[in-house]
C-alpha cells in the first residue's frame, strides 16, 4: 500500500491538502532529485514550521479564550517542531549545504511560514491534513534514502555525534540507523496530524 493511500482525500479540504503535498513533492524532486541529504536539509527546515505555528497559535488562542484545554496539543505541536529542528541539525552535518542552498532554505522557510500561518488560522483542519500528507511523503522519501544506503549506492557513513546523543544510539551507529530513527519520527508526526484533522 502506498503511504499516501492510507488516508485518501474524502472531501475538498482533503483534496486540496493532497494536491499541495504533491506540488511540494514535485518541487523537491525537481530541485534535489536523488540528493537526499540536501533534500532533507531543505525539507526539514520547512518541516519545523508547522508545529511551531500551530503551537504558538493555540497558545495565543488559549490566552484569548482563557481556557486550559489546549495544553496537550500545544505541547505536542511544539515537541514536533523541536524534533524537526533536530532533524535539520543532523542533516546539516551530513550534507553541508553551501551558501546558495542556505539561501533557498531561508526563502522556503519564510514563504511556507506565511502560507501555513494563513492556512492554520482560516483552515485548521486542512492545515493538519496537509501536514499529515507531508509527513507521509517524508516517510516515503526516507525509505528511498535508506534503500540507497543499504544497497551501497550512498555511503553508510557514521551518524553525527549529535544524532547518537539525541537518539541514544551506540558509538558505531551509521547513517542507516539515523534514517530509521528520523523515519519513525515522521511516521509519528503523520499519525498525530491526521488524528487532529479527523477530530476537527
Amino acid at each position: 500500500m502506498k503511504l499516501l493511500d492510507k488516508i485518501k482525500p474524502a472531501n475538498l479540504s482533503d483534496s486540496f491538502a493532497f494536491g499541495m503535498t504533491k506540488f511540494f513533492r514535485f518541487i523537491a524532486d525537481t530541485f534535489f532529485a536523488k540528493r537526499y541529504g540536501h533534500r532533507a536539509v531543505v525539507l526539514e527546515t520547512v518541516a519545523g514550521v508547522p508545529g511551531m505555528v500551530a503551537g504558538v497559535w493555540m497558545h495565543l488562542k488559549s490566552l484569548r479564550s482563557m481556557k486550559t484545554g489546549y495544553g496537550e496539543q500545544i505541547r505536542s505541536m511544539l515537541a514536533e517542531a523541536e524534533n524537526e529542528r533536530m532533524h535539520l541539525m543532523f542533516f546539516i552535518e551530513i550534507a553541508k549545504p553551501n551558501l546558495f542552498e542556505r539561501f533557498i532554505v531561508l526563502i522556503a522557510q519564510i514563504t511556507f511560514g506565511f502560507f501555513y500561518l494563513f492556512m492554520y488560522i482560516f483552515f485548521t483542519r486542512t492545515a493538519h491534513r496537509m501536514i499529515g500528507y507531508f509527513e507521509d511523503e517524508a516517510v516515503r522519501s526516507y525509505s528511498e534514502y535508506l534503500n540507497l544506503v543499504e544497497t551501497g549506492k550512498v555511503e553508510n557513513i557514521p551518524a553525527p555525534q549529535l544524532a547518537k546523543q539525541y537518539y541514544k544510539l551506540g558509538s558505531n551507529a551509521r547513517l542507516s540507523d539515523l534514517i530509521k530513527c528520523v523515519r519513525a519520527d515522521e511516521q509519528h508526526h503523520s499519525e498525530t496530524n491526521h488524528k487532529y484533522a479527523n477530530n476537527l
